[in-house]
């Protein structure tokens, strides 16, 4: 028997190493082949952008940027989750708003004695580092010293913080100083109204639910919004509709004003 299952064995890697000798003979194939050329594909005012990036997404050819056919449409929220479950779209359609924002709303400010001298010699040819600049150029990135950047409207950028700290400021100047500070950071892995949100009808482990987390960020977003929503609803006593405090108030009497800052974590931070 022993002997039998050797001979087997024997015969099974002779004609494994056969197979593979024959495999690594011929040229491998690639499963996918995409061509491309010397020029970039243009960005701005090209509908079939989208589409060609992602055809399995629109595979009738419809509904990317700038198409005139569907001019509005909410992905994340329509029946089919493919959008939501799909594993690179939400990042790269992220990447290209905020690229866009960060091309349509930055401007440059600069004082006002000093703007002749600047619009006229402020010129950069081509990028680089200060070691490898010549004389004209090192020139010019000593007059960036007297530019401030200006992108306020860009989502993430240090110029959108500052705003919200002068928003603040400004709360303080008109309202006074607050009397109450808390963060509020529900959990949706540990509630039933997220799995709703997901899909779920019946309630599932904590390891599944964490699953569902990592898989539909859009769900823990709504599950979010809500939550906070509620809090100030029925706990607050603010009304959303006429943007201020209800006529029966909350469990802390009736809010002049407050303002709040989404932080990482999904957390909020509010001042009331």
């Amino acid at each position: 028997m022993m002997e039998s299952y050797l001979a087997l064995t024997t015969a099974l890697s002779k004609i494994t190493n056969k197979c593979q000798i024959k495999f690594s003979a011929k040229k491998p194939q690639p499963d996918l082949i995409l061509h491309h050329g010397s020029n970039p594909v243009v960005e701005y005012k090209n509908p079939a952008l989208i589409m060609g990036m992602y055809p399995s997404l629109f595979p009738f050819g419809i509904g990317g940027f700038e198409d005139p056919r569907r001019p509005t449409a909410f992905y994340f929220d329509i029946p089919d989750r493919v959008f939501r479950y799909h594993h690179s779209y939400m990042f790269v359609v992220f990447s290209i708003l905020q690229r866009r924002a960060a091309h349509l709303h930055t401007s440059f400010s600069v004082k006002k004695e000093s703007f002749d001298r600047v619009s006229r010699e402020l010129h950069l040819e081509q990028e680089g580092s200060a070691r490898t600049l010549d004389r004209e150029q090192k020139k010019a990135l000593q007059l960036l010293n007297h530019v401030n950047t200006i992108s306020a409207r860009i989502p993430g950028s240090q110029a959108a913080k500052i705003f919200v700290r002068n928003e603040i400021r400004s709360y303080m100047g008109y309202f006074g100083l607050p009397i109450l500070f808390f963060t509020a950071n529900p959990n949706p892995a540990h509630s039933p109204i997220f799995q709703v949100m997901y899909g779920d009808e019946t309630l599932v482990p904590a390891h599944e639910r964490s699953l569902r987390l990592a898989r539909d960020p859009v769900a823990a977003a709504d599950f979010f919004d809500f939550s906070v929503s509620c809090i100030f609803k029925y706990l607050l006593g603010w009304d959303y509709k006429k943007r201020e405090s209800s006529l029966e108030g909350g469990i802390l009497g009736h809010v002049r004003a407050f303002y709040g800052s989404t932080r990482r974590g999904n957390g909020c931070r509010f001042f009331l």
